[in-house]
């Protein structure tokens, strides 16, 4: 039987809630298609700080570097905010990245058909929406050197060299070949020199893919289409910090950040992870959407191979949101059945086995 090593990091807030029902639904897939999970739990960000006093201890590095994937749920809290910057929750998490070399983040935006009217755009801008942004995650100015203050200044430093642009411009195109081929890159090229870099780059990697159709956006102007015009995206790729921005605004598209996976890979292994928060003030209470973890973990089964496990776990989902499972976030959209975390986790899990939720 295959086997594969899972660490699973819960983190804080809601982080433990929604991982515990993508376990739910990853086991499920697992046992229908006939492989094993192994998972080995660690600690990182708020929790770890209270427990070792570091947000990313050694172990839980090490623990995610011996594993073939990392299942990981949210960090941070206001509890852990008047820490320097360097032991607050967050620096585990960029440190994670990081040690794992996870340079490209992959975030799909797709509109299901349930969910058409909860987006915060016209239905007939948004329906039939799927597309994905990849953002490179471990270089540019959340990484540059120099930064830091001087008196009364602050600066940070955009850096970034070819070969990071090389790579992560190699995975976006390699996206692109299996979706609908086209790929747009976003910069700040009018402005910037290491947009200019950027942009020289990817047109050179693009040499190499004949079949993909490469355009060129202003950061700016990206920001606008994403919400007039996002049928018009297939694939974009940008850099660290553009990447954060436009994917989080992207998040509106589909009716809740909390529909939105995301995973981040390397040459191996990879984190799996939904783009939200902690969400510390919803902990506990059941209200949490874990479809987005859920997701998350059909990413990481398709990473794995096991995409059949990837179509199961995704075509469950689906099937709840059109059964009318609804969480809080959504439940003004179809509502048939208000449901908390748990109940929405079961849902799926029970799809997953058999197709039937009436149970």
């Amino acid at each position: 039987m295959r086997s594969y090593k899972i660490a699973v990091i819960g983190g804080d807030g809601i982080g433990p809630e929604i991982v515990k029902e993508a376990r739910k639904c990853l086991d499920a897939a697992a046992e229908m298609e006939n492989f094993r999970l192994e998972y080995n739990e660690f600690l990182m960000g708020g929790a770890a700080i209270d427990a070792f006093g570091v947000p990313l201890p050694e172990m839980t590095l090490n623990g995610a570097k011996e594993a073939d994937a990392v299942l990981f749920g949210a960090i941070g809290g206001s509890k852990w905010d008047a820490l320097p910057r360097q032991l607050r929750p967050e620096s585990g998490l960029l440190a994670l990245r990081k040690g794992l070399d996870v340079f490209a983040n992959f975030r799909p935006v797709k509109v299901y058909d349930p969910l058409v009217e909860a987006s915060a755009l016209r239905p007939e801008a948004v329906r039939g929406v799927d597309l994905l942004v990849v953002r490179e995650l471990v270089g540019g100015i959340y990484f540059g050197e120099p930064k830091g203050r001087d008196g009364n200044r602050a600066f940070n430093t955009m850096v970034y060299s070819e070969w990071e642009v090389e790579r992560i411009a190699l995975a976006a195109f390699k996206a692109a070949q299996k979706r609908r081929k086209k790929l747009c890159s976003v910069d700040k090229a009018n402005v910037l020199e290491v947009s200019q870099l950027w942009r020289e780059t990817v047109r050179r990697v693009g040499e190499g893919f004949p079949d993909v159709e490469l355009t060129n956006m202003y950061v700016d102007n990206a920001a606008m289409q994403l919400v007039t015009n996002p049928r018009g995206f297939d694939v974009i790729v940008t850099g660290n910090l553009f990447g954060d921005i436009l994917s989080d605004e992207a998040s509106v598209i589909g009716g809740s950040i909390g529909l939105l996976p995301s995973s981040s890979r390397g040459e191996k292994g990879g984190i799996f992870e939904p783009i939200h928060g902690s969400a510390p003030d919803m902990a506990g209470q059941g209200t949490a959407n874990p479809l987005a973890t859920i997701l998350s973990a059909a990413m990481l089964a398709e990473s794995l191979g096991e995409t059949a496990a990837a179509k199961r776990i995704e075509d469950a989902v689906i099937g709840a949101l059109e059964r009318g499972y609804r969480t809080p976030d959504i439940a003004r959209y179809g509502a048939i059945k208000p449901c908390t975390t748990e109940e929405m986790g079961e849902a799926v899990r029970r799809l997953i086995c058999d197709g039937n939720d009436e149970h």
